[in-house]
């Protein structure tokens, strides 16, 4: 009997879902938990908390609201932010793995340096989103479009008087840079088509928050354009969980040299375009180079030349993913030129200097701001000649583990948890402790 209740449940919230975000969201969100469910993970829900995800419905909330109302006490006396210590509530996006880690479990390592609590949940758990938002001082949304149950969080944070930031690390609000996007061209028609149209119901949920924390520069610049609030940096760095990792020392095992390229989400075979025919030329050097690509990538899509030589593992968690990075040389991370990708962030650089890895990367994102060109890899301007930087590396196995050693220095020294510059707009934890 309760796995039948469950089942109803579950149909029930996949019909909402289609209902306030369509079949072509629905599907994609269905894909990624079913995976999760195959997996065995739960997540939609912080690690620490043991609950249902079933959906719940509108008319619980409702009821709670007519009643507070009824009984005069649908307004709070004081606004929380006047309490003093600080407690923020992240609702969001968590079924993206990587998005999760670096926008929302990682948040917690500063606001505990700034002394500020800090809980999350995932939108759809609405129990849960109601209950951390009771005792919080702010709410900050991740990651959101419009919908009725986004609605319902920002009326009941309205009701709590609740100042709300909203974060977001891609221009998902953005119909220029989606329409610029090449990367799109790797994707079924119909989901670039629900995209572009997607996009003004995340500028709606951000225009409708009192302020906006971005991942890099360009974003912070490109925000701007959609939005009058303030738009505060807050950049990825490396968490604990990262630093934890023990990055090799002396020459891998093996022989050959492995260039890795990890795609994290579908469409980066355009970005790999940019440098296949330098990479073609590398590894036909010699026979023993392989290329490890990591990841989401249409094997049809690359070059006959390369197919020999080439590895291909698809993710399969954080810590095996790092495995993979720990037994390469040197990672390539080329990027298309265009608006979206110029807003990219330097996550993948921050993976690879975990395991002591050096990164080659080119102009375009926040990757140049994290690479030091020639001490923790290398910088790569238009036209740059990939296959010599790498030949240069391969003839000399001592300097690409210099590198490597380097860039995790670097890291260690620069892009850990901080209340500063690079990692983050001091004045964005003024806007929370104020």
């Amino acid at each position: 009997m309760r796995q039948i209740t469950y089942c109803l449940r579950l149909a029930r919230r996949f019909l909402h879902m289609v209902r306030d975000e369509g079949w072509v969201r629905t599907w994609s969100h269905s894909r990624v938990w079913l995976g999760h469910r195959w997996r065995g993970r739960h997540p939609s829900i912080a690690p620490e908390v043991t609950g249902t995800l079933a959906y719940q419905g509108a008319w619980d909330v409702q009821a709670f609201w007519q009643e507070s109302a009824v009984k005069s006490g649908f307004q709070i006396a004081s606004p929380p932010a006047l309490m003093q210590r600080r407690k923020v509530a992240l609702i969001g996006d968590l079924n993206l793995p990587q998005c999760r880690k670096y926008r929302v479990e990682q948040l917690g390592e500063i606001f505990q340096e700034a002394g500020v609590d800090y809980i999350f949940a995932h939108h759809e758990d609405l129990p849960r989103c109601m209950d951390i938002l009771q005792d919080a001082s702010h709410l900050m949304l991740y990651r959101l479009r419009s919908s009725p149950t986004i609605t319902r969080h920002l009326y009941e944070a309205r009701r709590l008087r609740l100042p709300i930031l909203y974060d977001i690390d891609d221009p998902l609000f953005s119909v220029p840079a989606y329409a610029s996007y090449g990367n799109m061209a790797a994707l079924p028609p119909e989901q670039v088509r629900g995209f572009l149209a997607g996009a003004p119901f995340y500028a709606e949920v951000m225009n409708l928050a009192d302020a906006i924390s971005v991942s890099t520069p360009a974003l912070q610049d490109h925000a701007r354009a959609f939005t009058n609030r303030p738009v505060f940096l807050r950049r990825n760095f490396a968490d604990r969980t990262t630093l934890g990792v023990t990055p090799r020392h002396g020459p891998r095992d093996g022989s050959g040299f492995r260039i890795c390229f990890a795609s994290g989400s579908h469409g980066h075979e355009v970005d790999f375009a940019e440098i296949s025919p330098d990479l073609a030329r590398f590894l036909a050097h010699d026979p023993a180079r392989r290329l490890v690509i990591l990841g989401h990538f249409d094997r049809r899509r690359l070059p006959q030349a390369l197919r020999g030589q080439i590895e291909c593992h698809p993710f399969a968690g954080y810590a095996s993913y790092l495995g993979h990075l720990a037994g390469c040389d040197a990672a390539v991370m080329p990027l298309a030129d265009d608006l979206f990708n110029h807003c990219k962030s330097a996550v993948r650089v921050i993976d690879a200097a975990s395991v002591g890895l050096p990164s080659l990367v080119g102009r375009v994102s926040d990757m140049q701001a994290v690479v030091e060109d020639g001490v923790t890899g290398r910088v790569l301007g238009p036209g740059g000649d990939w296959a010599a930087a790498l030949e240069d590396l391969a003839r000399a196995p001592g300097l690409a583990r210099e590198m490597g050693r380097q860039a995790r220095q670097r890291l260690e020294q620069r892009w850990t948890a901080r209340l500063d510059a690079p990692v983050i707009d001091p004045a964005m934890l003024r806007w929370v402790c104020a």
